[in-house]
Order: C-alpha cells, then structure tokens, then sequence
C-alpha cells in the first residue's frame, strides 16, 4: 500500500502513478474529494479528487473503496474531464457499494459548523466530508449502492430533513433557490452514476488476492492528519494510517504487504493546527515559491517548514513503513543550508516522541543543519550524477529514519522519478 507520511501533499498521486504498471488493481480506501492527487505526463498536468491515480494506466482497474465519501457532482466532473484523454472511465473504474454519499446539504452542514468556531476554524475545504462521516458514523448516512433501491429518494428525504433542522441549529441562513440548484445538479450526477460498475468491494478485492492479482491501496491526506493518532483536532474525518486500508477496503490485516511511505524533502501543512517545523520567513516564502505550493484542489497556499524526523518517524512507526519515497528534493536545490528537525523542546524538556499536548503546549524545534547544494537537479537520471550534498542528505534520512529511500523525485513530471533502489 502506499501513504503519505506528513499533513498531505506529499506527492502521492506522482508516485501512485508511476509504480501503478505493477499492479492490477489500484484501490483508494479513504477520503473524499478534498483530495488533491497531482500527476503530470508528458508535461500535461491532472488532478484527480477521488478517482484513483492508476487510472491512467489502460490495464488497471481503479477501486473507489468503502471507505470513501463520494460527492456524485465532483465525481462526474472528474470523470468528464478524462473522457477528451482517451481514458476508458466505464471499463477502468469500479465503485463500491458500500462508500457513502456527500448530500448537497452535507456541503452546507460544513459551511455552517465551520463558520460557529469563529476564530478557531479547523480548516475545512468545505466539500462536506466531515458531516458526511459523521452520518456514516451515526447511521444515517446514504451509500452508493442504496442508489438502486425503490427507496432511494425517501431516504434522502429524512436525511435532508435532519440536515435542514441542524443548520436551523446553526442559525445559517439557507437561500432556497441555492438548495434546489444543488440538489438538481446532484441527482442529475445520481443517474450519470448509475451507468458505472458498482461492486461489492469486499468480495472484489479479496477474490482478486485469491485469484493472483496484484493490489496497490492508496491513501489520502497525510498520516499526521488521521483521525486518531494525527494533530487532533486539526484532523481528517478518515483513518489514513495503514489500519484504514483494512477497514476502508474489508482487507484482513494479513493481507497487507509491503507499505510505501512517501514523504516531502520538507514540509507543508494546509489550514490550522501545529506545525512545529514551520517557517514564518523569507526561506519558507522561497520554498512555497519554488515548490508551488498550493492546493491542488483548493488553490490553498500551504504553510512550509523544514523536514521533521520527530513528526517522521511517528509517522513510520504507526504505518509499519517497509519502504520509503522522497518527493520535492529538486525544491531545496540553490539554499545554502537545509536543517531537519531531530527533536522538540516541550516546557523546558526535550523530547524524540510527538506529545499529546502537540495542540496546545509550547514546542521548540531542534535541528541539525547541512550544506545546501546548488545544481539543478530536475533533469538528472541516476543517482550517480547527484550533488554530493543531496547524497549525504537521503544517508542521513536513511539513518534516522532507519528505512531505505527507493525512489527519488526530481520534479513533478511521471519522467521525473529515478529508482534509487530496487523495491
């Protein structure tokens, strides 16, 4: 499986497209649209929201999970946009039964509780995720497969009328008009639906282990933005550590095998919550420059800081990592000196662990810092030809880190990769 092991933005969908020609199936088992994969072929960029990133990949079929929350209108839209690429969508893309749906007054619950924590707003994208799960959660929540049942619309209808009575809770102040635009657009997306293969899931992936095939599980977010063991509550509604596979997808815990950690050669963070590495300055101004780092799907700009081993490690340690991926490298080319958080000073005491009281204590990052290096490294090839510089940097990740560096990104083009090692 392969995951992100900071806030997001990795670079997950780059890498998920690239080892995809491995494997048959490529299944995404959490999330929603807030997800922002970015691949670029051929210098072509694309963002992909829910669709899996091996969609691109003819012999590959694409699982949207159970544990996914799916908006039917920015799904066809995602979907719409491949059709003038030559992307077998209908053939290519499978939807699970069980993955719940985000109404258009999901949409609005997420506005409105959003809006009432004033100034101590979470973050939100506002797609209506979290109140999507929080129905799942709640049993109340409406899935792809109750599309096909006679009691679709009166399901929906109770599920409206509990939304319509919270946001009276709220005091929002719902225009009509803008409510019944969104649900004719919605259900429209509804019975564009209905012409895709729906499965279920749990039976589809398991057969297929029994069966050979080859399964690459991809997250989204970040594992420091899971719901448990993340920087709550500056979370996501979704577990994205390697245990919401199994959960996301009805995947025993044996059946996971190798686990692919992918990770930025420094750090970025969307929205609120703790980010002990960050950079309030000209350097992290520079990085969110050269790094283009804004949201995908959002157009957010990201908070940017120094690589954090403290935060990394946590990270490996909760996924079961076998493998590690670096992304983003090409980025820090030209600084004179580059710094990794090795440790936090929390009240007077240092420490090598994340603490509980990551939200609300005062952290001091400790760092060790390395000579930059200079060269261009984005059209470069093999690893024989790297800076000597960036070499002792990925040996001193390694070390820390105590896991192998396999792939190295060098820009943000599928060509743009090398194999640093066998994985």
């Amino acid at each position: 499986m392969l995951l992100g092991l900071q806030w997001g933005d990795e670079g997950k969908g780059k890498i998920a497209d690239f080892i995809t020609p491995k494997y048959d199936i490529v299944a995404r088992f959490q999330g929603g649209p807030n997800a922002g994969h970015s691949l670029e072929i051929n210098g072509m960029k694309h963002v992909l929201n829910t669709i899996p990133s091996g969609i691109f990949h003819p012999n590959c079929i694409n699982l949207i999970g159970s544990g996914v929350v799916v908006d039917p209108v920015k799904l066809q839209d995602e979907i719409t946009k491949l059709y003038p690429l030559g992307v077998d969508v209908k053939k290519n893309l499978y939807l699970s039964k069980r993955a719940h749906l985000i109404l258009p007054t999901h949409r609005l619950l997420d506005a409105a509780s959003e809006l009432s924590k004033g100034d101590n707003k979470i973050g939100s994208t506002l797609r209506g995720i979290s109140p999507a799960y929080q129905d799942k959660t709640g049993r109340s929540g409406l899935r792809i497969g109750d599309i096909q049942l006679g009691t679709f619309q009166a399901k929906y209808n109770e599920v409206k009328q509990k939304h319509l009575n919270l946001l009276g809770y709220y005091g929002y102040d719902l225009s009509t008009s803008e409510l019944n635009k969104m649900e004719a657009d919605w259900f429209a997306s509804i019975e564009f639906l209905r012409e895709y293969v729906q499965v279920d899931s749990e039976y589809y992936i398991n057969n297929a282990l029994v069966s050979g095939k080859k399964i690459l599980a991809e997250g989204a977010q970040g594992s420091m933005l899971d719901i448990d063991f993340g920087t709550y509550p500056y979370v996501t509604s979704s577990n994205t550590i390697t245990a919401g596979a199994c959960t996301g997808l009805g995947l025993a815990p044996g059946h996971i095998g190798k686990v692919y950690g992918i990770f930025k050669a420094y750090c970025t963070r969307v929205g609120g919550g703790p980010f002990p590495s960050e950079l309030n300055d000209s350097t992290g101004e520079e990085i969110r420059k050269i790094g283009h780092e804004f949201g995908a799907t959002t157009g957010r700009p990201r908070r940017t800081g120094w690589i954090d081993l403290v935060a990394l490690k946590y990270a490996i340690m909760l996924n079961g990592v076998t493998n590690l991926f670096i992304t983003k490298s090409d980025v820090l080319s030209g600084f004179d000196e580059i710094k990794a958080c090795t440790s936090y000073k929390v009240n007077d005491t240092v420490t090598p662990n994340v603490p509980y009281e990551i939200c609300d204590g005062s952290i001091e990052p400790l760092y060790d810092t390395f000579k930059g290096w200079k060269e261009d490294i984005t059209r470069l090839t093999s690893m024989d030809d790297m800076p000597q510089e960036l070499t002792g940097y990925l040996n001193y990740l390694e070390q820390q880190l105590m896991a192998e560096i396999n792939i190295l990104s060098v820009g943000p083009d599928r060509d743009q990769t090398i194999i640093r090692k066998p994985f």
